[in-house]
């Protein structure tokens, strides 16, 4: 594989990743603005999924080389803090 073709596949791959831990950021918001309290056990089971899912798709790109373990393992921190964000706004309103 070429080079640009492989840090092509990367950067596809980092972006993709990037898109689905923003729609996860945005699926707790509007829950959390509209729905359902953060206690509630949809919400957790809704969170828990996602997240699972978003580190399963992370593991799988670092198998295949596409992005770095700790570039994924900081995607991941920085989702978690921003839930985190989100969730203490929410419970001091």
């Amino acid at each position: 594989m070429e080079h640009t073709e492989e840090q092509t596949y990367q950067e596809k791959a980092l972006e993709l990743l990037k898109a689905d831990a923003e729609k996860i950021e945005q699926l707790i918001k509007v829950q959390m603005d509209h729905l359902t309290l953060p206690s509630c056990p949809l919400y957790e089971e809704v969170l828990d999924t996602q997240m699972f899912g978003l580190s399963r798709e992370i593991d799988f790109a670092v198998k295949l080389g596409l992005i770095e373990r700790e570039t994924g393992k900081n995607l991941m921190d920085t989702l978690e803090k921003k839930l985190s964000i989100l969730h203490d706004a929410y419970t001091n309103k």
